[in-house]
């Protein structure tokens, strides 16, 4: 009989992944307990789906950081991109240190500090020029893509680097201007990069609590808050319910985000080859 060999590599892959897999495999098994108690199974039941949808307060949530996470990735790769744009094709200018080091501040900054200087400049601006009057939705936006700007720059940035820029400037001398050229030619071999980092941005921003509780105000709760809440007074079968929800959409959206990913490498290739 041949002896089945694991290599150390492989092995700690192995470990690795239960370690990360094996809890979100109990939560989304007792998200279908009967019992109230999350940690005590009395057999399989949906009742706490049924609940949950029927919760205002945690689904108003839900929705509330679900357009937060979408409006702050979306104007973070914007922002991201133009700052990665500016740091990978404008190597020396003056002032280039001073903003690489604004850039990649919050990246290190701990959330405390940011969210409590965000929490002064809203109450200083709102005392000099009168806004904003009240801390909510538009506040928490502006927080979390002034973070999550950063975290796109450098993921935008990396794939800059690596962008052959003969393929532009091929283009440029066919008689291209440089915004047809970065629009036409940069934006589609950096797409890649651009779906990354809005994910991972989008991501960042739906799981963030301590900022969001230093901006928000009376009227905007984000779904971690409410989670937050509800756990310092006994975690409730419906949050398990909750969570499994959002593992599936996470796991969809990823899988569509790779599949997405992988054509327009092929694509690119095809190209290339072409």
């Amino acid at each position: 009989m041949a002896r089945f060999k694991v290599s150390f590599s492989t092995l700690m892959l192995i470990l690795g992944l239960l370690f990360l897999y094996i809890p979100m495999a109990i939560l989304i098994f007792y998200s279908f307990n009967a019992s109230r108690l999350v940690t005590v199974w009395a057999g399989f039941s949906t009742h706490w789906y049924v609940e949950l949808f029927r919760d205002q307060q945690l689904l108003s949530a839900v929705w509330m950081s679900l357009r937060i996470a979408f409006y702050s990735a979306t104007m973070a790769v914007c922002i991201g991109t133009l700052a990665a744009f500016v740091m990978t094709r404008f190597r020396r200018f003056r002032g280039r240190t001073v903003l690489s080091s604004m850039i990649t501040a919050p990246l290190v900054m701990p959330e405390v500090i940011t969210g409590l200087s965000l929490l002064l400049l809203f109450v200083h601006m709102a005392q000099i020029i009168g806004w904003p009057a009240d801390r909510g939705m538009m506040t928490i936006w502006i927080a979390h893509t002034t973070f999550c700007s950063a975290y796109v720059a450098v993921v935008v940035s990396t794939r800059l680097r690596e962008v052959d820029l003969s393929i532009e400037e091929a283009a440029m001398d066919l008689g291209a201007t440089p915004f047809k050229t970065f629009f036409l030619i940069t934006i589609p071999v950096i797409t890649p990069a651009l779906i990354s980092g809005w994910l991972l941005a989008f991501t960042l921003s739906l799981d963030d609590l301590v900022i969001a509780s230093f901006v928000s105000g009376p009227g905007a709760t984000t779904l971690p808050m409410v989670v937050f809440s509800s756990v310092r007074l006994g975690v409730s079968p419906k949050i398990n319910a909750l969570a499994t929800l959002i593992i599936l959409a996470v796991s969809l959206i990823a899988f569509i985000a790779w599949y997405l990913m992988r054509r327009a490498e092929e694509k690119r290739r095809q190209m290339i080859q072409e």
